[in-house]
């Protein structure tokens, strides 16, 4: 199927490596010219050269922090201030107990997963809406549906994001912008590999049990792929979507059990 996207430019956040980099590779595939970021300047460069290799597009990488407003600010300026597709995405805070967090510990999760996000939001989306065209896949998590204890930060970071997106999205879908939440359960990426490195030490166990016993709690029976994240993301920015406005999209290999 060909999505229509040939062309576009796009911004993907966090894009380096895991849930993002499957993102940036899949609307490469597609055509679309990328502004990748991320922390790691060496890790970024190599990201983008083998993405504009393999799929013959431009790829801008600027290493900088998108959860700071200086690190915002270069990404924008490598823009030039538009584009047409906006992908949010940035690191989960540290796994803990609810009793341990301060203010601190809350206002960082806030920079880093919704205020963030929101801010890429304002600066891109009226752009988008006087084209006539635009899309923005928030990268969640699944714990926005089934809030997970030990994730209390993220919890509450994420589920802000999400009711912003609720309505702000209803307010842009007239101008032709689309705006939808994606919302991972378990991938094979460093954040898997960070959480059953915590079960571990927690339980005693090896990190190969603690990753067999996340497995047995997916019905798909497997943690999910960056390539397989990336291919819906593509899609939710693709021509096709433009009935999808404001959906919370679920891709956890069917955890969440529920008839609606």
């Amino acid at each position: 199927m060909d999505l229509g996207i040939r062309g576009k430019t796009a911004l993907v956040c966090a894009s380096s490596k895991g849930l993002g980099r499957g993102c940036a590779e899949a609307l490469a595939a597609e055509g679309v010219d990328l502004v990748i970021n991320a922390r790691t300047a060496e890790t970024l460069e190599r990201t983008a050269t083998e993405i504009a290799d393999r799929h013959g597009v431009t790829v801008t990488p600027v290493a900088a922090d998108i959860t700071t407003e200086d690190g915002r600010a270069k990404v924008l300026e490598a823009l030039g201030g538009q584009a047409d597709i906006l992908v949010n995405n940035a690191g989960g805070p540290p796994p803990g107990v609810w009793t341990d967090w301060n203010r601190d510990d809350f206002i960082r999760a806030l920079d880093g997963n919704m205020l963030s996000a929101i801010a890429l939001m304002q600066a891109l989306v009226p752009g988008m809406m006087d084209r006539g065209w635009g899309r923005v896949v928030n990268i969640t998590s699944a714990a926005v549906r089934s809030p997970i204890g030990q994730l209390g930060l993220s919890n509450s970071a994420r589920s802000g994001l999400t009711g912003f997106v609720a309505g702000m999205s209803r307010q842009v879908a007239p101008k032709g912008v689309c705006v939808n939440n994606l919302l991972p359960g378990l991938h094979a990426t460093d954040r898997a590999v960070s959480l059953d490195t915590g079960m571990s030490k927690a339980e005693g166990i090896s990190i190969d049990e603690a990753r067999a016993r996340r497995q047995a709690g997916i019905p798909a029976g497997v943690y999910g792929l960056p390539e397989d994240f990336g291919a819906a993301c593509a899609f939710l920015c693709s021509q096709h979507a433009r009935f999808i406005v404001g959906q919370n999209v679920l891709l956890d290999g069917g955890a969440w059990n529920s008839s609606i």
